[in-house]
Order: structure tokens, then C-alpha cells, then sequence
């Protein structure tokens, strides 16, 4: 069986890739708890000096996956999933990401928390929540509004509405826009690599002053979403809509 999550060192970079094409890179739980790990070893390891997280050239993640949600749904905010989001924010290494193709719910909302973000134009965004009779999540209720505005954040948020990569750097989402999956993925090893060469305390320090404003509000704002998540997970309603998803698919 092929392993889901590879890890990749380059010098001081570890590459998280994920790496289940049969299902679109669909993260389960094992996926989650891999890459918390990972990220947690970055970030007390001192010879890391940049995280980055990548799918294949035609696909970064389709979300999660429903079968493997439905049948062990997150209970809590010790689940693998949390651990995960957590990992990330609390990551003190730069986090890079790099996007082709698909990036469904939270395949767009850990963006939000990485550094830098390179995608290819014509790559697949969407936060379906709503859709599924969930909620946000990963901080993108108090995120969004934020960076695009009331009107903006309630299109992709309460409508579901996908965009492009275009349109992810355009708003502010992703660092750059590329012509392809393959320019994206080597624009962003490019970029990671030049942490290498950075002065590693420097960088660390920068990285916990941006982000201190708003990390505590960020952190309830993700566990008031993530309780509301796993309650919506067992309403009618949401059970309804995530089972039809798995009968067309």
C-alpha cells in the first residue's frame, strides 16, 4: 500500500506531498495525523528551515474524505484533523504551499495559514461547507471577511462558489499565479529553498510578529468553528447531503 503523505528533505526543506491520485489526494484520518507529526517535527527540528505542502501537477487535495469522515466522524478538538490545523498554525518554520488543479474545503483553507502560496492559474478552489450542511472552518469565518470583505467572503463562504488561481492571487489568497501545475510546484521549491540561505532566528521571529496579533482570536475562532463542525456532522441534515455526495461519486 503507497504511502499516502511523503516526506521529502532537500537540504533544510521538508516536503509534505500528498499523494493518493486514486481519490484526488481526499485526506483521511491517517493523512491528517501523518502530517501533523510532520509539521511538529519541523518545527523542533533545527535543521528545517522551511515546510512545504504539495500535491501532484493536476492536483493539490480534493478535501476530505467523506466515506473515511462519515464512518469515524471528529468527535472533538482532539481528533487528527485538529491536530492538524493546530500543527499549522503553530508552526514557527515558513510554510509553503504549492496548488494545482483541485483545492476543495480545507484543500483552500489551510492556505490561509500558510506563508506563501504559489498556484496555477487555472487551479480549482472551493469551501462547499454549506453545501455538504457543514460549516467553515480552519479560522475561515474570521479570515475571510477579513481579507475580502463582507460581500466577497459571504459568496465563497455561504454560496459555495468556487474560483480560480487567478482570482486566489488576485484577492490576496496566494502569493503568485503560474501557467501550469508543473510551474507552480517549481516556483514554490524555488522559493522554499531560499530559506536555506536566510538567516533561520530572523526569519522565526518575523513569522511569530505577523502572526501574534491575531493568533489567540485565531485559535477560539477555529475551536468555536471545529465544535460547530463536528455538531453539524451529525445533524440530518448535513448526514443527507454527505451521503448523496458519496452515491454520485
Amino acid at each position: 500500500m503507497p504511502d499516502t503523505i511523503l516526506l521529502e528533505r532537500e537540504g533544510g526543506l521538508l516536503t509534505l506531498r500528498l499523494n493518493r491520485p486514486d481519490k484526488k489526494n481526499a485526506l483521511t484520518r491517517a493523512m491528517y495525523s501523518r502530517l501533523a507529526e510532520a509539521l511538529e517535527l519541523a518545527g523542533n527540528d533545527p535543521q528545517i528551515n522551511a515546510v512545504l505542502i504539495s500535491g501532484s501537477a493536476e492536483c493539490f487535495t480534493a478535501g476530505n474524505d467523506i466515506a473515511d469522515f462519515l464512518e469515524q466522524p471528529p468527535s472533538d478538538l482532539d481528533s487528527p484533523v485538529f491536530h492538524f490545523m493546530l500543527n499549522l498554525l503553530e508552526c514557527r518554520k515558513p510554510v509553503i504551499a504549492a496548488v494545482a488543479g483541485a483545492a476543495v474545503g480545507i484543500g483552500t483553507t489551510l492556505l490561509l495559514h500558510c506563508d506563501l502560496v504559489y498556484v496555477s492559474r487555472d487551479a480549482r478552489l472551493r469551501m462547499p461547507f454549506v453545501n455538504l450542511g457543514l460549516c467553515p472552518e480552519f479560522g475561515s469565518s474570521l479570515i475571510l471577511p477579513r481579507l475580502l470583505g463582507q460581500a466577497k467572503a459571504a459568496q465563497l463562504l455561504l454560496l459555495g462558489e468556487g474560483f480560480s488561481g487567478e482570482q486566489a492571487a488576485q484577492w490576496g489568497i496566494a502569493t503568485q499565479a503560474l501557467d501550469s501545475g508543473e510551474a507552480a510546484l517549481s516556483k514554490a521549491r524555488e522559493m522554499a529553498l531560499r530559506f536555506d540561505d536566510l538567516p533561520t532566528e530572523a526569519v522565526r521571529i518575523s513569522k511569530q510578529l505577523m502572526r501574534a496579533p491575531d493568533r489567540e482570536l485565531l485559535r477560539k475562532a477555529i475551536e468555536h468553528e471545529g465544535a460547530l463542525f463536528t455538531q453539524r456532522l451529525r445533524s440530518p441534515e448535513a448526514l443527507a447531503a454527505l451521503t448523496g455526495f458519496i452515491k454520485r461519486h
